[in-house]
């Protein structure tokens, strides 16, 4: 398995000057449900998310259309001061009964990755009728695949190109969709699960599709824009102390990164990171591994470590969580990197090309 490998540019002459009023960066919110009666991992209460809304327009945050940020930030050209994100995964009536009234409230853009396959159909789900009201108040409507499904596992029997054209299938019958519903796409995707590979992101790059995994950290003019990081804010992450620290993180200062890949094996994931020149608190760097604490740090140079899990990873997806405060010590600068751990029975493709 070769490295998965992500170089930044430096481009400090090339950037737009950005000042006191401006940012260069964007944390982007993640949701599911707003309701008191779903499963609490990915549900806040309307209450909950009342008073995560009005702490955004107590502090002065200015939540910006995602599609046209992410583009703003690929031609490197700055946010307004406090810019933010929100977006919903799947296409739950919930959004609509107990979040919408509160984003239109409050005049909030916002964003809905929704998989079309259960929309009208079940009424647990939207209906186009829902979404073309929610349109007109702030709403855009982006892919999450028609059914849903594990984007990087071929079906029984399913060959590896039958296993490309239906994942292409799941993507292009969505923006058709949004296409014939609406009039228009923003060609933005979340990948259910938050699972892809160099083969789907490349997909996606070549169908001209912005698309989010479920790392978690900071969107830049560095970030690849074939799997984008957001935060997650229900469930456990729903308390506002959780929620002002992701809202007040920057990108960290990587100039490369090296995790070995997508998947991981029977041994402890590692991952190098390289940090771009300039003066940071490496010292106070620390990372944590998802369900195992904290991860062991070896500075191979002044700017260079490897992070190391303390032991593998179970079978499904593991993170580390990396984290350094700024100067100023009212910022973190955060990173996030996904790996899944196939079962031998699911069906995973596991390629030998990582990101890149």
């Amino acid at each position: 398995m070769l490295s998965k490998i992500r170089s930044s540019v430096l481009i400090s002459t090339m950037v737009a000057s950005v000042g006191v009023n401006a940012q260069d960066y964007l944390p982007i919110l993640q949701y599911h449900h707003v309701s008191t009666t779903t499963p609490a991992s990915t549900s806040l209460t309307p209450a909950q998310f009342t008073e995560q809304m009005d702490y955004l327009k107590d502090a002065g945050f200015q939540v910006v259309d995602l599609k046209d940020a992410l583009e703003k930030l690929k031609k490197h050209e700055s946010l307004p001061n406090k810019a933010v994100a929100i977006t919903f995964d799947d296409a739950y009536r919930d959004i609509y009964l107990g979040g919408f009234p509160i984003l239109k409230e409050r005049n909030f853009p916002f964003t809905v990755f929704i998989n079309t396959q259960p929309i009208g159909r079940n009424h647990h789900f939207l209906t186009w009728k829902d979404i073309k009201e929610m349109e007109l108040s702030g709403g855009v409507f982006a892919n999450h695949t028609i059914s849903h499904p594990y984007m990087l596992r071929k079906a029984e029997d399913e060959t590896y190109d039958q296993w490309l054209a239906r994942m292409s299938h799941e993507v292009d019958t969505v923006e058709t969709v949004l296409n014939k519903q609406l009039g228009h796409s923003p060609k933005m995707l979340a990948y259910p699960y938050g699972e892809s590979d160099g083969t789907i992101r490349a997909m996606m790059k070549e169908k001209g599709i912005m698309a989010f995994g479920q790392q978690s950290g900071v969107v830049s003019a560095d970030s690849d824009f074939e799997d984008l990081p957001r935060f997650p804010a229900s469930g456990r992450f729903a308390k506002l102390s959780t929620l002002k620290v992701k809202l007040a993180s920057k990108p960290m200062p990587l100039l490369n990164e090296d995790s070995g890949g997508d998947f991981a094996t029977d041994k402890p994931v590692s991952i190098r990171l390289t940090f771009k020149p300039g003066k940071y608190r490496l010292k106070d760097l620390a990372c944590y591994v998802s369900g195992q604490g904290k991860a062991s740090l070896n500075w191979i140079k002044k700017n260079e470590v490897v992070v190391t899990a303390p032991k593998a990873f179970g079978v499904g997806r593991g993170r580390i969580n990396c984290t350094m405060p700024d100067y100023s010590a009212k910022h973190y600068y955060w990173y996030s990197n996904v790996w899944i751990r196939p079962g031998a029975d699911q069906g995973y493709v596991i390629e030998k090309v990582g990101k890149s």
